[in-house]
């Protein structure tokens, strides 16, 4: 006969089996499964800070006040042109063209260059800065011109960066001034100006050209080297921005700005600012 201990005893759950050391629990096929990491969002960068329409209206104005942009160095071909911009580094476009007036009556090929040599050169340049290597340069570049490349210079960035002393923004002056090439020579102006108006803003001046070969619109774009360094050299200066007299004051987004109205569009022929002033640079327009 069973007692009420031993039915009691019959409701009592088994005891589980002790795990095995080693033994791993089985799991199940959707537990094993894991779920795939979530993707960190690809942040692409923002060329630029102005809104596209005001991008648009900003050289949309600089195009009606300046419809012939030049440069200030004169040249009187593609040779003269690329020794003037060689010889501008670290020097003003004024006291390059007083040096180059009577260099280039005498030399105004590469051939011509070489004969006169670099004592010569030295001489005619040396109110310049850094006169010394820039005339060196000068003739190193030349006797590469008549080695290499027929005695011309090249239409090509690459050519050209492999001459001496000419650089990539040596080479961007004179594909877009002579060439027609749309490049653009980022420049301290242009430097400057791109980060004021937060067009395309950058730590150096690789960034600001790439943002604005990004953000300046296809009709602007040939141009727009030369808008943005007169703009910067007579009207948004370094040290003292002339505010009031900036076409793009309502545009600018510089914190420091003084004056937020435009000023009026008045038509310029030249960087002299006088409708009269004939074209001495030899560019074709």
């Amino acid at each position: 006969m069973r007692t009420l201990t031993d039915q009691a005893d019959d409701t009592t759950p088994a005891p589980k089996p002790a795990k095995q050391k080693g033994a791993k629990a089985a799991k199940s096929p959707i537990a094993a499964k894991k779920k795939p990491a979530a993707k960190k969002p690809v942040r692409r960068r923002k060329w630029s800070k102005m809104p596209k329409e005001d991008i648009e209206a900003l050289f949309d104005r600089f195009s009606r006040q300046r419809p012939n942009p030049r440069g200030e160095l004169d040249y009187t071909n593609a040779y003269t042109l690329l020794v003037a911009v060689v010889l501008s580094a670290q020097a003003t476009d004024v006291g390059v063209n007083k040096a180059t007036g009577p260099l280039f009556a005498v030399a105004d090929s590469p051939e011509k260059m070489v004969a006169l040599g670099e004592d010569v050169v030295r001489d005619y340049i040396k109110t310049i800065g850094l006169y010394r290597n820039k005339a060196k340069n000068v003739i190193l570049l030349s006797q590469k011109l008549i080695d290499e490349f027929g005695g011309e210079v090249p239409a090509d960035r690459d050519a050209l960066v492999s001459l001496p002393g000419v650089g990539r923004k040596t080479a961007n002056v004179v594909l877009n001034i002579f060439f027609g090439q749309p490049t653009i020579a980022v420049d301290t102006h242009i430097f400057r100006l791109a980060n004021r108006l937060e067009l395309a803003p950058g730590k150096n001046v690789d960034e600001v050209e790439l943002a604005l070969e990004k953000v300046i619109p296809d009709p602007y774009v040939r141009h727009s080297h030369h808008w943005l360094i007169l703009h910067g050299r007579y009207v948004c200066k370094a040290r003292k921005p002339d505010c009031k007299q900036c076409i793009v004051a309502d545009l600018c987004r510089f914190k420091d700005k003084t004056y937020s109205v435009p000023a009026p569009i008045v038509v310029l022929d030249s960087y002299e600012n006088k409708l009269s002033e004939p074209n001495k640079t030899g560019e074709v327009l």
